[in-house]
């Protein structure tokens, strides 16, 4: 199943959606219901809420930013898909203030735990806002695309850095504030409660491929598209993945 109005910008998303929407179906056919609560943590402008609202989902978007909210109430409106997204200013870590827990049958953790201050804490939450047997789906930035990013750049210390510290930080010019490997991000979840379905590496290519090879080269889009899920859960290219996507369900 696949969102029919995804972007150019799709390399970046493609894997995650692929397995995300698989993952809502199957959801669809154990519960018997047609429309599944899925919550939206960090979910900003929509990027996976649109689509999944459009799958007829109702979706809770809870995000910090009051502009990412209301780019969200503009772009949901533009897509027909209003009356089933609602935003919600907070974050994970306060995340009961403002969402009911264990409300959901599907829980989006993306973005997130790269930014706050105890993952441990933000995944255990987006666990316990789900259902027994719902879905979480955690993205997360990954150590070794970093890593092999600054190396190529010819930035050989700083990826030497990044190896080396324990948030998987570059240096103080880093944007990202925390990177993880397949491991950490499966131990978090498995701790708080959820049993691992699947790992897969997200940009494994995408980042690496200059631009204008993939906008002049007639294919090269879809050819690429098909390249990233090829490769996705082989261990040898997911530890050198951009991001990280874990897919689980909450033990019953």
């Amino acid at each position: 199943m696949s969102d029919p109005q995804r972007p150019r910008a799709s390399l970046r998303t493609a894997v995650v959606w692929d397995v995300l929407a698989e993952a809502l179906d199957r959801r669809v056919k154990a519960t018997g219901k047609d429309t599944l609560d899925v919550l939206d943590t960090g979910g900003g402008s929509g990027n996976f809420a649109v689509p999944v609202a459009r799958l007829g989902h109702r979706v809770t978007v809870v995000d910090p930013s009051p502009n990412a909210l209301f780019a969200l109430e503009r772009r949901t409106a533009e897509a027909g898909v209003a009356d089933r997204v609602r935003g919600v200013q907070g974050d994970v870590h306060g995340l009961f203030d403002v969402v009911e827990r264990g409300g959901f049958d599907a829980v989006l953790c993306h973005g997130v735990l790269e930014y706050v201050d105890d993952p441990a804490e933000g995944v255990r939450h987006a666990v316990e806002a789900l259902r027994p047997d719902g879905i979480l789906s955690l993205l997360a930035a990954g150590l070794g695309g970093a890593v092999l990013a600054r190396a190529l750049a010819g930035h050989f210390t700083e990826a030497r850095r990044a190896l080396e510290d324990p948030a998987g930080r570059w240096g103080d010019g880093d944007p990202v504030p925390r990177r993880f490997t397949a491991e950490q991000l499966t131990e978090a979840v498995a701790a708080a409660g959820v049993e691992v379905g699947a790992v897969h590496g997200v940009r494994v290519f995408a980042d690496l491929v200059p631009g204008v090879l993939v906008d002049t080269e007639p294919g090269a889009v879809e050819a690429l598209l098909k390249l990233e899920a090829a490769a996705a859960e082989l261990p040898a290219f997911r530890s050198v993945a951009t991001q990280l996507h874990v897919l689980g369900e909450r033990r019953g």
